[in-house]
């Protein structure tokens, strides 16, 4: 019988190595697997590269595992938002690398990784610091930019709902990179708040497939990474 449930989200990462590609879930709160970063975070693997739409908030989170120094390079779109200020003041020491991407070519790069597309054009970096070294061509008279597809050794994500199988559904915005990191990743862990029995899901509306998902660990009552933030906490 297929059961992807996994005791506990310190077993669930037990395995990600020094140096490892993470791609973790979220649009800045939304969608955030805030314990198994936190998990992550305890587990101890450094020099890890992580693919995130920004750098986190605070001092939980994402942002703990950054300021913890396990993270060597952040691929994002956002490495500031509003309380953001572990990963700035790093980046400004010369302590951790930054690539920066805009957030429609992120979302695409993933895609593009999890469909088994190694590049592909588009004309969004042209003109910007943020084409400088890459392949340039022209199409139908406009000019391109290559872009790499991305791909990750594991991706950290967050549900709404789970089945043994790992078919998942998200809650509404709080979907936002899971699915393409989903498909991207070689090792997809996820920390779901309701875990249902299979059908219990009706397949018409499942998002991500269990063929994408490794992992489920069910984490009934998720942090708030905002109210986290305003109560001031750090973690560890």
């Amino acid at each position: 019988m297929i059961d992807k449930r996994i005791a506990s989200c310190r077993d669930a990462v037990a395995d990600i190595f020094d140096g490892a590609t993470v791609m973790i879930g979220g649009f800045g709160e939304a969608g955030s697997p805030i314990e198994l970063i936190h998990a992550l975070i305890d587990h101890g693997a450094r020099n890890l590269t992580v693919i995130n739409n920004n750098t986190g908030s605070g001092h939980v989170g994402l942002a703990a595992l950054i300021e913890n120094g396990q993270v060597g390079k952040m691929i994002c779109s956002f490495p500031r938002t509003a309380n953001s200020t572990v990963f700035p003041d790093l980046y400004r020491a010369g302590k951790i690398e930054l690539e920066l991407v805009p957030q429609g070519t992120l979302a695409e790069r993933i895609r593009a990784g999890g469909a088994g597309i190694p590049a592909f054009y588009t004309a969004t970096s042209v003109g910007t610091p943020l084409a400088d070294g890459k392949k340039h061509e022209m199409f139908d008279g406009q000019e391109f930019v290559q872009e790499r597809g991305l791909t990750a050794d594991f991706a950290l994500i967050k549900s709404l709902n789970a089945d043994r199988y790992g078919n998942l559904i998200y809650n509404k915005t709080a979907r936002n990179f899971a699915p393409i990191m989903a498909m991207a990743a070689k090792c997809t862990v996820v920390q779901t708040q309701v875990f249902v029995e299979a059908g219990d899901i009706d397949p018409e509306v499942v998002v991500t497939p269990g063929i994408f998902v490794n992992r489920i660990v069910t984490v009934e009552n998720p942090a708030q990474e905002s109210k986290l933030v305003s109560a001031g906490v750090t973690y560890p």
